[in-house]
């Protein structure tokens, strides 16, 4: 192994720990980690404080869901990351896990435990590519039945306290969602909340007698907010707490029903806060390392866990004492000694783009003028770049690149009118933003511009090939992981489960095809002027390999710098540290030759 590949491999085999989630009536919380090389989940003891792995699976663990007793978990797994989720259940007894719904070539999403844990809720794919039905599965007989039926997307979120009906989420667009109760006696199906308006709905809790809900929307406002609702009546929305700018992204009930511990998104960073409903007052808890929050978690009524990430670092699981206040690391599988002294945290900037919009960016490494940069443009599209532990930006800005991270408009954390500033026929808008950006970067801190690269992965490759092709003259290299590079064939060859919701965001085929003509980077490849990278996996059932290969094609018969690698058993996320080791080896030794 080069010396390179070995300073990259210490970046890259960073493990961390995330999703923590506590194990019903046992004082103990799981979590998952890669430390094995691929995502297994562990399990934390209150009591020992020791840490174990609580699955041996031979693929990676995308889901772990413990029923309300703590006995059995569930958990689901796909093949060679191909996202199509089976699910296994482990007893607690054994910590064997056994296959327990399997069609592997189906999508399976769990939907929720039975209160008596007789039973569970899942969806899957399986009477059409696109149609996602209901079923519920009877654990003693491993007996499965279709409960509801509908060609369209839907996922089960949980059971009523009763165990009689069944909450769904059904989507509208890309980004909004209905809720529905489906009654398994009756077969009928009803709107929980009647709006005129699009909406998110996300985050739900239930209490634990089963009359009352509190969950987040961005009902009739701009950002999500903490809502509550009865399940009596017109289960009408009544609002908490609301943030002026920023969502709040999750809340959890506490055992006893009395507080909401809740998160903030300000501006990429977490804030975390507790409402109290008794008192309908909420306060912040401070003493938590800078970064972005998941998963929260009640160990007991006064502590609550959490997973954090951050630039430095890389995933780790805390406990908070609500009683004393205290802040506790009760993980530490994101340390990296070799390396973690090199890692840097990022300035948050904005620039003003064409329009006289505020575009945000974390900007990492600047040291000096003249300086090198490299663009990193999240997916999504309605996705959001966080202050977050991220290997590739690290090593480039410990090798002297600066690297420039924005959320141009249409990413997610900002505010509903600015997710939708991008969509359909303003998708360039947000290509142009890269322009501004570039701009910014070479007035405001000196970079150099002969030497801005650009790199993005699924929609940020999309953009890394449009901004190569509409702004030609900005760019001295390109590299596009798992990117688009005509939205009709992707909407064409994507599964049909995704392309509803996508035609949302993108404009839809029968509508918009002239439009996509007009900005799809595959028929502008004549105006791309320098060497251009790309990256794809064999089993990507989002991205279709097609978008990377006709590329490619197309480039090389122009007689144009491209290289393109395929991994044969990786999909949309690279997950494998030998893969990883090789493209983002790749990419730095490019980075270093081009700019």
């Amino acid at each position: 192994m080069t010396s390179l590949n070995q300073d990259l491999y210490k970046y890259l085999n960073v493990r961390g720990a995330y999703h923590p989630q506590v194990l019903p009536n046992q004082q103990a919380l799981t979590f998952i980690s890669k430390k094995t090389g691929i995502p297994q989940v562990w399990k934390w003891d209150a009591v020992t404080t020791k840490i174990q792995q609580y699955s041996h699976l031979p693929d990676r663990v995308l889901s772990v869901h413990h029923s309300p007793s703590g006995k059995q978990t569930i958990i689901g797994m796909d093949e060679k990351g191909n996202e199509k989720q089976q699910l296994y259940i482990l007893h607690e007894s054994s910590l064997n896990a056994k296959e327990l719904v399997i069609s592997k070539e189906h999508f399976h999403e769990f939907g929720g435990w039975s209160p008596d844990e007789s039973k569970i809720a899942f969806t899957s794919n399986r009477r059409h590519p696109g149609y996602f039905d209901v079923f519920i599965m009877d654990l003693e007989t491993k007996t499965e039945k279709v409960v509801y039926q509908i060609d369209g997307n839907c996922t089960p979120i949980g059971w009523t306290k009763d165990g009689e009906q069944l909450i769904l989420s059904m989507p509208d667009t890309n980004i909004d969602q209905s809720y529905y109760i489906l009654n398994l006696e009756k077969k009928k199906l009803f709107k929980l909340f009647e709006s005129n308006s699009l909406a998110r709905y996300q985050s739900l809790q239930l209490s634990k007698n089963g009359e009352k809900g509190f969950l987040l929307t961005d009902v009739n406002q701009n950002t999500l907010g903490i809502h509550q609702f009865t399940f009596k009546g017109t289960y009408e929305l009544q609002q908490l707490l609301t943030i002026d700018k920023w969502d709040i992204e999750e809340i959890k009930l506490s055992p006893d029903n009395s507080l909401l511990a809740f998160t903030i998104n300000e501006g990429g960073y977490s804030r975390l806060g507790v409402y109290d409903l008794t008192k309908q007052i909420h306060r912040y808890i401070d003493g938590l390392p800078i970064g972005v929050i998941d998963s929260l978690t009640w160990l007991n009524d006064n502590e609550i866990c959490l997973g954090l990430k951050s630039p430095i670092i890389p995933g780790d699981i805390w406990k908070i004492s609500l009683e004393n206040n205290q802040v506790e690391r009760i993980t530490f599988m994101g340390e990296e000694k070799d390396v973690e002294h090199l890692w840097q945290e990022p300035e948050l900037c904005t620039f003003t783009s064409f329009d006289g919009l505020e575009v945000s960016y974390f900007l990492y490494g600047k040291k000096k003028n003249i300086q090198p940069v490299v663009v990193y443009v999240h997916g999504g599209p309605e996705s959001q770049i966080r202050a977050e532990y991220n290997p590739v930006i690290q090593y480039l800005a410990a090798n002297g690149f600066a690297v420039a991270a924005p959320n141009v408009r249409g990413s997610m954390g900002y505010g509903r009118t600015y997710v939708k500033l991008d969509d359909v026929r303003k998708r360039m808008d947000s290509v142009a933003d890269l322009k501004w950006l570039a701009e910014d970067l070479v007035h405001t801190h000196g970079a150099d511009p002969k030497r801005i690269g650009i790199m993005g992965r699924s929609y940020g490759g999309f953009m890394v090939l449009a901004a190569l092709t509409h702004y030609a003259d900005i760019w001295a290299a390109g590299v596009d992981i798992v990117g688009i590079s005509h939205f009709k064939s992707f909407l064409q060859n994507t599964g049909s489960w995704r392309r509803k919701l996508r035609e949302f965001e993108y404009g839809s085929l029968k509508e918009d095809g002239e439009f996509f003509e007009e900005i799809a980077p595959l028929n502008h490849t004549d105006k791309i002027k320098v060497p251009l990278l790309i990256f794809h996996g064999r089993n990507d059932t989002r991205v279709p390999v097609s978008e990377a290969e006709q590329l490619t094609a197309d480039l090389k018969e122009q007689g144009k710098q491209v290289e393109l690698f395929i991994f044969e058993d990786e999909g949309h996320q690279t997950e494998k540290i030998e893969n990883h080791i090789k493209m983002n080896t790749k990419i730095v030794q490019f980075m270093q030759k081009f700019l």
